[in-house]
């Protein structure tokens, strides 16, 4: 399979982060997909003749809890569109002192805690797939990332395990520890399914984390609170507008990517008794391997 793709980067907005400057011949794409409705119309256009895309992870306004964003369907609408590249941009707690509030983190692995509240993946109905997960992040995507938080100066915090909890509440002191023990750098509430959802859809995926606060693991520090959140997310979200254009400047026209054939050997089903509907409504995912 070509592993060769014109760059079309895209950027899922969390918490604080609903729009990006700078946008040429904007447009507002309401994009259907079998899965449901997207979290909101994708901002579509151009920055110095590059195509970019943006959606709101909760919607505007903040609509969506973690569990009720729409993942299967955000991610087929930005594959819908010809997405290549994806940097997810999250609020997180910060679980080590080297994750201070304010620090910026990309994190290398994923610790899933959440409850199977979710719909996690574009495999069923009559078909059976299995993505390797091993590295859940694109390595190449995270080094523009890493140039671009160097190039704004701001504070960053190369690797470590991201810990994705169901929320809406945050942790308790003694699942903060304990995540702690694990190994977890920070913990966020929409790494998955999303993640795993990008590399199905073969997509490059990373993430930018951007810490709020300290969990509640440090026993000096009052528990964690929606005021405390936004007063630091404020200044986070500043600088993730200035880090997501330099990202976009910085990435290639084009790009090679194994990922983009990360599905290549992952479906067992035999191809005759996959249903047809199953097949219409992967099409765009996979229709290249079946057809």
């Amino acid at each position: 399979m070509n592993q060769f793709k014109k760059t079309y980067l895209a950027f899922i907005g969390g918490s604080g982060l609903y729009d990006l400057p700078g946008i040429q011949n904007l447009k507002e794409e309401d994009i259907s997909t079998p899965f449901g409705s997207p979290s909101d119309k994708i901002i579509t256009g151009e920055i110095d003749g590059k195509p970019i895309a943006f959606i709101p992870r909760h919607g505007k306004g903040h609509r969506f809890t973690p569990s009720e964003v729409n993942y299967r369907a955000n991610i087929y609408a930005l594959k819908k569109l010809g997405v290549t590249h994806i940097v997810s941009v999250s609020a997180v707690g910060g679980l080590q002192e080297n994750t201070a509030p304010g620090t910026a983190v990309i994190p290398t692995q994923i610790i899933d805690k959440t409850t199977y509240i979710r719909e996690r993946s574009f495999f069923g109905s009559g078909v059976v797939g299995h993505i390797s997960f091993a590295d859940p992040y694109c390595t190449d995507l995270q080094k523009y990332i890493s140039k671009a938080c160097e190039q704004e100066k701001v504070t960053t915090h190369m690797g470590g395990a991201l810990v994705c909890i169901e929320g809406p509440r945050f942790s308790s002191r003694a699942e903060s520890h304990s995540f702690r023990k694990e190994g977890a750098v920070i913990i966020g509430m929409t790494a998955m399914p999303e993640a795993i959802l990008a590399r199905e859809a073969e997509i490059a995926y990373a993430t930018l984390a951007f810490v709020t606060d300290y969990d509640c693991w440090k026993e000096e520090t009052e528990p964690v609170t929606v005021e405390a959140v936004l007063a630091v997310l404020k200044k986070n979200v500043e600088a993730s507008k200035r880090i997501a254009l330099a990202i976009h400047k910085h990435l290639p026209l084009e790009s090679k990517n194994h990922i983009f054939n990360a599905a290549e050997f992952a479906i067992m089903t035999d191809k005759s008794l996959i249903p047809t509907e199953t097949k219409r409504k992967l099409d765009i995912l996979y229709g290249k391997y079946w057809k």
